[in-house]
């Protein structure tokens, strides 16, 4: 059962380009009248006419834009319109500084993590995993959990997610919550970008990855010695890749033992985050508290910044 949740009412959202434009010219319009249905302000700190090769402008202009969002005094949310690819590009010249001391909630997910990441690292300051313009909401068909749960997270000081992991392992366990989209976390290894997390927790997910491919990027933070420092990993939704004959029974849950019987460290699965309709809002730096019996989790958030309001608890 989904209470309805909005934001405090003039809440101000600024709509920002790091990464790639929207393909569908109606999607914009669309999510900004979602966002009005809730009450808020939009500003667009993106022009649709300003594309350049894949990307949503040129590096100089999105960098520009995504400054001046943050610069904003009216401006409270600064949420992506996409991932794709870009932030990249930009992350040298990001005034990580002044993201921070803006005060403002830093919102997406895939290659919007580069972000979340070098906030972590370069001014240990909390951003928000959580959904995009494209396609959380501008879709046709909205997701409901999705936008109520990113609602009551950002706009409370704590919120508690309950989820289905069978086969887990049982545990009750605090730390730091940090990650995203993992092909751009392992990306960011050896960069000043990385965050050096102890005790973390760190959650992932990805998309048209195969699970070698996922099993072989695990390693590579394993062999690093990052995940030695982590108390646990969850997984989220890993999707649209294509398993083949030559695989010969290599499939995900193969891949999953192996990785459990290998990393030294619990593995949790089935938390409702990623490249998926229904999907949570993590606080990227926050603190976490996992209790898992073996069935099913619970996820309490806290230690992230919000607009206001009293702590809540989603289900999936």
């Amino acid at each position: 059962m989904i209470t309805a949740s909005y934001p405090p009412a003039g809440t101000c959202v600024a709509i920002v380009a790091p990464g790639g434009y929207a393909a569908d010219g109606k999607a914009l319009p669309r999510a900004v009248a979602v966002l009005q249905s809730f009450g808020c302000f939009v500003k667009l700190c993106h022009d649709p006419a300003e594309r350049h090769l894949r990307f949503g402008g040129d590096d100089e202009t999105r960098l520009a834009r995504l400054h001046a969002a943050a610069a904003d005094p009216e401006v409270d949310i600064v949420l992506a319109l996409r991932g794709g690819y870009g932030m990249s590009r930009l992350l040298d010249r990001i005034d990580f500084t002044a993201l921070a001391a803006s005060g403002k909630l830093f919102v997406g997910h895939s290659d919007f993590t580069a972000l979340h990441l070098g906030m972590l690292s370069r001014t240990g300051t909390v951003s928000f995993a959580g959904p995009m313009i494209c396609d959380d909401f501008s879709r046709e068909e909205l997701s409901g959990f999705t936008l109520q749960q990113f609602w009551q997270c950002v706009s409370a000081p704590t919120c508690t997610i309950e989820f289905s992991s069978p086969g887990s392992p049982p545990a009750d366990l605090t730390g730091t919550l940090w990650g995203g989209n993992l092909t751009m976390v392992t990306h960011l290894l050896g960069t000043p970008y990385f965050p050096v997390v102890d005790g973390g927790i760190l959650f992932l997910e990805d998309v048209n990855e195969h699970p070698y491919r996922v099993e072989r990027m695990l390693l590579q933070m394993w062999h690093a010695g990052v995940l030695a420092r982590q108390k646990a990993i969850v997984l989220g939704d890993f999707s649209a890749y294509r398993l083949s004959d030559y695989d010969n029974g290599y499939d995900f849950d193969a891949m999953l033992r192996y990785l459990r019987g290998t990393l030294g460290l619990p593995v949790w699965t089935g938390l409702p985050f990623g490249h998926t309709r229904d999907k949570v809002t993590l606080p990227v730096g926050g603190v976490g508290r996992l209790v898992s019996d073996g069935e099913g989790c619970r996820l309490e958030l806290g230690g992230y910044p919000s607009l206001g309001g009293k702590g809540s608890v989603m289900r999936r």
